[in-house]
């Protein structure tokens, strides 16, 4: 009898700020190494915006830069979920905006800040985040930046982005991963678990995903829904079961674009596009707009 394969319900990785092994991206670090290092001869741009997919290694680069920049602890300012505070100073735990209040207790700190003459680092993880008033008031700071200070800003999707923050920013935007970049973080953060190539290309790119399939299952429920799809036999019951299965977490609606994708139903793609949008806005009972979908791209077979 084969072993019974270990399952998990979460995984553990390391924080960026700790995680040394970066995969892909080489061109956005070489350009600012580049940068950085012609900075005597003509000024290196203040503000750094790394833009991309959710999971492809945004953070950890900007951590990578960050570390070749500043010259003490003392010179590094981060702000981030786990430094979320209130009015009161009071840490935010249940809060998925980023408060005006974390940026105003960053800036504070960078003015009592001793000066030494090294470089300075702001990272923020991410500007999506921030709500309207830390947004202006990382405005304000980015309108006359401070000298020898580096903001690195870590961007999941730029339409969430202030325009006049944007473009007060060099944005480099980071390509998904490949597959083999992807396989390769697998095998050095996942070792234990048995990750195809299938799962690989539902992750569209990012390494994040990969986790939240494996733990959601939805590797093995998009198998199940290419399964139906091809079963000429499947019936309203089967597709209204698996229906409440992909309704129940909607990080897994996306298998309903890849399985569009899948059989090749470009004429789909936006009328999906826009009824998983519908589901996610307006629907009390999001297995119903799930049905919905299934028996469309059913119907295209």
């Amino acid at each position: 009898m084969a072993p019974k394969k270990k399952t998990r319900s979460a995984y553990e990785f390391p924080h960026p700020m700790d995680n040394e092994y970066l995969v892909g991206h080489t061109d956005t670090l070489n350009n600012f190494i580049v940068a950085w290092n012609q900075r005597d001869v003509r000024p290196i741009h203040p503000v750094w915006m790394l833009a991309g997919s959710k999971g492809i290694g945004k953070a950890t680069l900007a951590y990578k830069i960050a570390k070749m920049v500043y010259g003490n602890v003392g010179d590094f300012f981060i702000i981030d979920q786990d430094r979320n505070i209130d009015q009161n100073g009071k840490q935010k735990t249940d809060s998925k905006v980023i408060s005006v209040h974390t940026v105003r207790a960053m800036i504070d700190k960078m003015q009592m800040s001793s000066m030494s003459g090294d470089w300075r680092v702001v990272l923020i993880d991410s500007v999506d985040q921030l709500n309207k008033s830390a947004s202006n008031a990382i405005l304000k700071l980015l309108e006359e930046p401070p000298a020898k200070t580096l903001f690195l800003l870590v961007v999941h999707q730029l339409a969430n982005v202030l325009p006049t923050v944007r473009s007060r920013a060099r944005v480099e935007k980071m390509r998904p991963l490949n597959i083999s970049q992807l396989r390769e973080l697998c095998v050095k953060f996942m070792p234990e678990d048995d990750i195809s190539t299938e799962t690989l290309r539902l992750s569209n790119g990012s390494f994040g995903n990969i986790a939240a399939l494996k733990t959601s299952g939805g590797d093995a429920i998009y198998a199940e829904l290419i399964d139906l799809l091809q079963n000429a036999r499947a019936n309203s019951g089967d597709i209204m079961a698996l229906a409440k299965k992909i309704a129940g977490d909607p990080a897994l609606y996306d298998i309903l674009l890849d399985a569009v994708a899948n059989f090749g139903l470009a004429e789909l793609y936006p009328n999906v596009t826009h009824a998983i949008a519908d589901i996610k806005n307006l629907y009390l009972e999001p297995e119903i707009g799930v049905f919905k979908i299934i028996m469309e791209i059913k119907k295209c077979l």
